[in-house]
């Protein structure tokens, strides 16, 4: 029997929409954490991009902060901490001090990426070469250190942080992450709502390499996804062509916010680029309830994933909290 009733989360990128100043995108950003978390919505997670002005997702730790403070009961974490921008000693740091004020509510992604371009990477400064990247297994058992008994660690500890158990989760976007998370028995979170090409490998070599650990005794498979929902499938069509313009923005390394919906995307993109923006969304629910809960029920039957963390480029944020709304409803349906 095909599982549906799975626990579903959301993703933030905190983009800054038509009209908006940063700050209106801060605000709209909380706003949505405080709907979903009404609607029952287990996590709410913040992604870390740089040196992008259509995203407010540079300071990532500082926006969760805002956003546990604003917020009740839903859990509140990272999409993810990019390692190679921080030393896991600051992160320990400040997680731990957001663990002690908001005890049990924290989750800590990680990634392995800088979240932007090779030139801005190099700005953020945390080292002049390309080491970050290859040192992200010791950063993360690293992590794992600083949060855990305050016995089993060296002289550098993080205060505060030892024994605050901090959940961590291990992100990606290709399979070298899927290796690592079954090596360390911790929960793995994938990229599908923009590169979608590796999901079903990277799934499988979790699945099968995984190994129990202290923090988790079966895999725990995650994933991320774009999600438009709406009453009919032709509201959520027109609804989706902000997403389209969105993942167009990527392909021409153009800086526009988020635009409102438009009737047709045919004068908007070339071919080439309408064939490279739609892989990027291709994992993407949109529909009516009826027509996204079929939608649900075939990537279940083939995944069979534990948990759904759900993206929607949606313009208007009332429609865009309709959206959340109505998948909930799939989900918790008997």
């Amino acid at each position: 029997m095909t599982n549906i009733n799975i626990p579903v989360s959301v993703l933030n990128l905190a983009p800054i929409r038509e009209g908006q100043e940063p700050k209106e995108a801060i605000e709209s950003m909380i706003d949505l954490a405080q709907a979903t978390e009404e609607m029952g919505y287990k996590r709410y997670w913040i992604a870390e991009h740089h040196n992008s002005p259509t995203l407010v997702s540079s300071a990532t730790s500082i926006l969760i902060k805002h956003t546990l403070e604003h917020t009740k009961t839903i859990r509140v974490g990272s999409g993810g901490i990019m390692l190679p921008n921080h030393s896991p000693l600051v992160v320990a740091e400040q997680f731990g001090t957001m663990a002690t004020i908001y005890p049990n509510r924290l989750d800590l992604g990680l990634g392995r990426a800088p979240g932007t371009d090779m030139k801005t990477a190099s700005a953020l400064r945390r080292s002049q070469n390309d080491a970050a990247v290859y040192t992200f297994p010791d950063d993360v058992n690293s992590l794992l250190a600083y949060f855990g008994p305050k016995e089993k660690q060296g002289y550098v500890k993080a205060y505060p942080g030892v024994d605050t158990n901090i959940p961590l989760y291990i992100l990606g976007s290709s399979t070298d992450s899927a290796y690592l998370a079954a090596k360390l028995g911790l929960p793995y979170v994938f990229a599908s709502h923009f590169a979608p090409r590796y999901m079903e490998e990277a799934i499988s070599i979790y699945r099968n390499r995984f190994q129990p650990s202290e923090y988790l005794d079966a895999p725990y498979m995650m994933v991320c996804l774009n999600v438009i929902a709406a009453e009919t499938d032709e509201k959520a069509k027109k609804e989706s062509t902000t997403m389209q313009q969105f993942f167009l923005n990527v392909v021409r390394g153009t800086q526009n916010p988020l635009q409102p919906p438009v009737d047709s995307m045919d004068a908007i993109w070339r071919p080439h680029e309408k064939e490279m923006a739609s892989s990027m969304s291709s994992m993407t629910f949109m529909g009516s309830k009826e027509t996204i809960k079929a939608q649900l029920m075939n990537f279940q039957e083939k995944y069979h994933v534990d948990e759904i963390m759900a993206v929607s480029y949606i313009f208007d944020p009332d429609k865009q909290k309709r959206s959340y709304q109505i998948f909930k409803e799939i989900v918790e349906e008997k």
